[in-house]
């Protein structure tokens, strides 16, 4: 009888600690979709702003003008630093170069660089990478001597 009953004890103790392994994942898992959808949602609200500055005829090539950078650095190579290469080309706004996690494996017209190189002097670093924003300045703040601004608050800025 007693074998019996540490069996079934056995039995519920391991399927508490599967049930709680189990609820863990899907904790995790659901944490970290809801992250990307914010990440995502952020993102689309900066690209719609975009689109909403360039139908008042804004450029941002003038933004960085006015503020006195001629040379800057991209930080975030995806959807928004792509866009935002594109748009400053042939403009008096010169992309030094890139700055990215993936940068062995991001093809754009500029040198695509990992945040641990040497990095070259820059007016200034405009980060696309907007979720993170807060990290990445500090990251920057510590190699380079330039305002590290964000292209978010930058749109919502013009």
């Amino acid at each position: 009888m007693k074998k019996g009953i540490i069996s079934v004890l056995s039995a519920l103790a391991g399927a508490a600690v599967g049930a709680a392994a189990v609820g863990k994942t899907a904790s995790e898992k659901g944490e970290k979709l809801q992250m990307m959808s914010d990440k995502h949602l952020a993102l689309f609200l900066m690209m719609n702003q975009w689109v909403k500055v360039k139908q008042e005829g804004k450029h941002l090539a003038s933004y960085f003008e006015a503020n006195g950078y001629r040379k800057v650095a991209i930080y975030g190579m995806s959807y928004a630093g792509e866009t935002l290469l594109d748009e400053l080309k042939g403009t008096g706004v010169q992309v030094a170069y890139a700055i990215d996690r993936s940068a062995g494996s991001i093809y754009a017209d500029v040198d695509v660089l990992p945040l641990e190189s040497e990095l070259g002097d820059v007016d200034a670093v405009v980060v696309t990478a907007i979720t993170y924003f807060d990290e990445v300045e500090e990251q920057l703040g510590r190699k380079l001597d330039c305002p590290v601004v964000s292209l978010e608050n930058i749109l919502y800025e013009m």
